[in-house]
């Protein structure tokens, strides 16, 4: 079995903006199976299609493989690829052309961005999230809510210490970015990997896995 993961940017595998990396890149190092893993940096579900990399999964996908999909930052930039339009349309195509090749979708919301008022986040994709929420009803499809996730990880780590998850960078820290950098959208190799790690923990869930083992710590009754 092979995880093939289709997304923008908070996916993507760092190629040449290391240490900038999307949680993609960090997913091989929690799960016992080969990751493909096919995201790009502003990537929404058309592109994804137009560039050939929806027929590149789908051409690498074998009966039993799980294909994790996440888009939504560029879609909400695009009138045509609305929430409840073309966005849903693109993704409800995904899940059909994954299914008819004995392969199984996984929906993921989009990691939110790290936006604080006071203490509390500000969400920014408006009804995406929603959206992606509903389809995984209506389909019956698995559904990892990175977007509530990733609202409660930056609230429970406060306003500081989550910037830590993120591309901040002073300038002279990092030759990517000899100026210095404050990016509240893309992971640092930090953040990639505590999204990688949920999303491993998320798909062990979803295929059950650990559940044979007996239960442990159960009080004695008397």
């Amino acid at each position: 079995m092979t995880y093939h993961l289709a997304g923008d940017s908070t996916v993507e595998s760092p190629v040449d903006t290391s240490p900038m990396s999307g949680w993609g890149g960090a997913l091989a190092e929690f799960v016992d199976a080969p990751v493909e893993n096919r995201a790009r940096g502003g990537a929404t579900t058309q592109s994804f299609i137009d560039d050939g990399l929806w027929r590149a999964t789908l051409d690498a996908l074998a009966p039993g493989d799980t294909v994790v999909i996440q888009f939504g930052h560029n879609d909400q930039k695009d009138a045509a690829l609305d929430s409840r339009g073309g966005y849903s349309e693109r993704l409800r195509g995904f899940i059909a052309d994954v299914r008819e090749r004995g392969g199984s979708p996984v929906l993921c919301t989009s990691c939110e961005r790290r936006w604080f008022e006071a203490d509390r986040v500000t969400p920014t994709h408006g009804d995406y999230p929603n959206a992606v929420r509903d389809l995984a009803a209506e389909c019956d499809v698995p559904l990892i809510d990175l977007t509530a996730f990733t609202t409660w990880l930056y609230e429970d780590l406060g306003d500081a210490a989550s910037r830590d998850l993120f591309c901040h960078f002073a300038p002279g820290e990092t030759a990517m970015w000899p100026d210095g950098l404050r990016d509240d959208t893309h992971f640092r190799r930090a953040g990639a990997r505590r999204i990688a790690a949920f999303v491993a923990r998320s798909l062990r869930a979803i295929e059950r896995q650990g559940g044979d083992a007996p239960a442990r710590g159960a009080p004695t009754v008397a």
